[in-house]
């Protein structure tokens, strides 16, 4: 049953709203994240909690999206989409081949720095899961690599607003930055929102953008591995992000009705809701002794990869000012 870890969540989703207002130098949004860690933490939640909390991390979230569409134009998205493509390009590239050549100078092995860079890349967990079995991980691979990626996705949410604001980025410029040098989507959308709310769209946008890079990327690796074996196999309908094809359609509709801005402040709230929602469970889903069981090296390649991509963002949005 999903309801419990559901409801769970909409509980601190709800405390953590007021939390919010009452302090808005934080936002619901890392209120949510902060308190469904230290839940998480701080008692064993009973098992039948799993699938909600689960369901809420990921499902709720991405509802959260394709909500948000219909406040957003299409035209918008597709000029905030295509300007992003030359930072999105360089990031992918730039976290693949460090990677994968740091990562052979530490010592890791192939199929941990092939996820991690894949996840740091574009879109976190998601990519490594895609990933995963297309190198033929072991379970253990995989964990250490979804560990160490989901490690830098919590720090993220707290850390680049700070930089954003030390840096005096605009809500435009750190959306950008947001959306190209976090990893998962939901560290996106929480720290894009954790800015303003203009950054919050234009972070998911982007970010969006990027986690369609997914599919070329799955190519590729398809393509490598064939020529260790040919028994691999590749489905675009097992790695294609459907949520973001429903953005994209709530988005016509509403280009299409041009719907009042009462209505679409309404709908706003509701996404920022259920966003809450989903960051609750991804705090609940936090486990401190988890992190202990990865390993310096995974980390230590997390971090660096994480680093140069951060950086890149930064000196290509310099280039191309966007600041």
């Amino acid at each position: 049953m999903k309801r419990h870890g559901v409801i769970l969540c909409s509980i601190i989703a709800v405390i953590a709203t007021l939390l919010g207002q009452l302090f808005p130098i934080i936002g619901g949004i890392i209120f949510s994240i902060i308190l469904g860690i230290i839940i998480s933490n701080a008692i064993k939640l009973p098992d039948q909690y799993q699938p909600g909390i689960k369901f809420a991390s990921k499902k709720i979230l991405q509802y959260a999206i394709i909500v948000m569409g219909f406040t957003l134009n299409l035209r918008v998205v597709v000029e905030m989409g295509l300007s992003s493509l030359p930072i999105t390009l360089t990031t992918i590239t730039a976290a693949l081949l460090t990677s994968l050549w740091l990562g052979k100078v530490m010592n890791i092995g192939e199929n941990i720095r092939t996820l991690i860079g894949v996840g740091t890349a574009i879109c976190g967990g998601s990519a490594i899961a895609a990933a995963s079995p297309i190198v033929d991980a072991k379970e253990d691979e995989v964990a250490f690599s979804l560990s160490t990626i989901f490690l830098f996705n919590i720090i993220a949410v707290f850390i680049f607003p700070v930089i954003g604001h030390t840096i005096g980025l605009s809500d435009i410029g750190f959306g950008h930055f947001a959306g190209t040098a976090i990893n998962d989507t939901s560290s996106v959308v929480a720290a894009g929102y954790a800015y303003s709310e203009t950054a919050g769209d234009t972070a998911t946008i982007i970010k969006l953008v990027r986690a369609l890079m997914i599919i070329p990327v799955c190519l590729i690796l398809v393509m490598v591995q064939l020529k260790k074996s040919e028994k691999r196999a590749f489905s675009i309908k097992k790695v294609f992000p459907w949520f973001i094809l429903y953005f994209f359609l709530a988005s016509v509709v509403t280009s299409i009705i041009n719907l009042p801005e009462a209505i679409i402040s309404y709908i706003k709230m509701l996404s920022t809701f259920m966003i809450s929602i989903a960051m609750a469970g991804i705090g609940l889903s936090v486990s401190i002794k988890q992190f202990r069981s990865i390993g310096i090296k995974p980390v230590l390649l997390g971090a660096s990869v994480w680093f140069v991509v951060a950086g890149i963002s930064l000196i290509m949005q310099w280039l191309l000012n966007i600041w």
